[in-house]
């Protein structure tokens, strides 16, 4: 059952369709990537029994469990990875002029995990940017040494490219999501599965719908995988759509989640976690608190599916669409101001 007590988030967010602002859609973004990577913290890594088991059914923020070697002691609301390399690379645009250099990057990710080590942490780099930095470091070209990453940590952290670029010209997005993957995740599957999320983000801070955010997000994928070097895995773009219309053709809700937890996947490849946020969302387009709640709740890469499923719902409906006690309690216990870097974002995207 719930360790925490659960307050009653609902009644000051909204759950429909009104517009916002731009401001407040790009907020939402960097914001949603937050919440649903903090509701994730502590059922990551685990099964869904398990976190069934352990939390009755995710309503709120929760404490690192001890079950959980990753995240076991942790505070309730706090972030992981994600959310600091996102943060990460929309620092390194900003000062690029929203382009990412590759040795800024690398140096960026390595001070972030020394850090990580020094308070004890295990949520340290991923599988495919610690593979390509050990590569750098051993004297790789940064156009290699993302040679084989394609996993999503890619996606986890592209967000901010969706603030900074337009969604039209679509190849411009996709361009610029490739610069940034190439260091770490120089793949189609990886670059097609950032590039997705970018567009979709892209789109949302524009005022389209999630339709238009999911066409984007499939076009760019397609286009994404026709960069950087090939590795097998299955098709990115074929996978959302396809994840997406098996959730809308579910009888239930809870049979919805059985097929994404169960047949999309929710692991660390990007062909799974992907197109798993991308169909939560298809549950619940007006209402990414709900999603994230969800997301959170099948546990596997729960942090990573969550921060992305809560990335594309932030940009669709704003900051606003999120319980201010749940943006007060990510913001405040991670001491995250994002305000003055959406600003600086999308004042780059205008000058583009």
């Amino acid at each position: 059952m719930p360790t925490t007590e659960v307050p009653e988030p609902t009644d000051r967010r909204r759950t429909d369709p009104r517009p916002t602002s731009r401001t407040d859609r790009a907020e939402g973004a960097l914001l949603g990537l937050a919440i649903g990577d903090a509701l994730g913290m502590p059922t990551q890594d685990l099964s869904r029994d398990t976190v069934r088991s352990l939390f009755g059914g995710l309503r709120w923020f929760e404490p690192g469990p001890e079950a959980n070697t990753i995240s076991r002691g942790l505070p309730a609301g706090h972030v992981t990875d994600d959310t600091d390399q996102a943060l990460i690379v929309a620092r390194a645009l900003v000062a690029g002029d929203g382009h990412v250099r590759a040795e800024r990057l690398a140096r960026d990710l390595l001070a972030w995990e020394a850090r990580m080590e020094a308070d004890g942490s295990l949520d340290l780099l991923g599988p495919s940017t610690r593979r390509a930095l050990t590569a750098l470091a051993d004297g790789a070209d940064p156009g290699e040494s993302g040679r084989w990453g394609d996993t999503n940590g890619a996606a986890m952290r592209i967000a901010p490219v969706g603030l900074v670029v337009g969604p039209r010209p679509l190849d411009r997005l996709v361009d610029r999501v490739a610069e940034v993957c190439t260091l770490t995740h120089n793949t189609g599957v990886a670059i097609a599965g950032a590039s997705a999320v970018a567009a979709a983000v892209s789109t949302g801070v524009d005022g389209g719908s999630y339709e238009d955010a999911l066409d984007a997000a499939v076009l760019a994928a397609r286009q994404g995988a026709r960069r950087g070097a090939y590795v097998a895995g299955s098709d990115v773009a074929t996978r959302i759509v396809w994840a997406v219309d098996v959730v809308r053709g579910a009888s239930s809700e809870a049979a919805a989640l059985d097929a994404v937890s169960y047949l999309v996947g929710t692991g660390i490849a990007t062909q799974e976690s992907v197109p798993a946020a991308f169909a939560l969302l298809a549950l619940a387009p007006h209402d990414p608190w709900r999603v994230c709640l969800a997301a959170a709740d099948l546990g596997g890469d729960s942090d990573t599916v969550a921060a992305m499923a809560g990335a594309l719902g932030g940009a669709l409906n704003g900051a606003s669409a999120f319980p201010p006690e749940a943006v007060t309690l990510v913001t405040a216990g991670n001491d995250l101001d994002v305000v003055p870097l959406v600003h600086a974002l999308l004042a780059l995207r205008d000058g583009t």
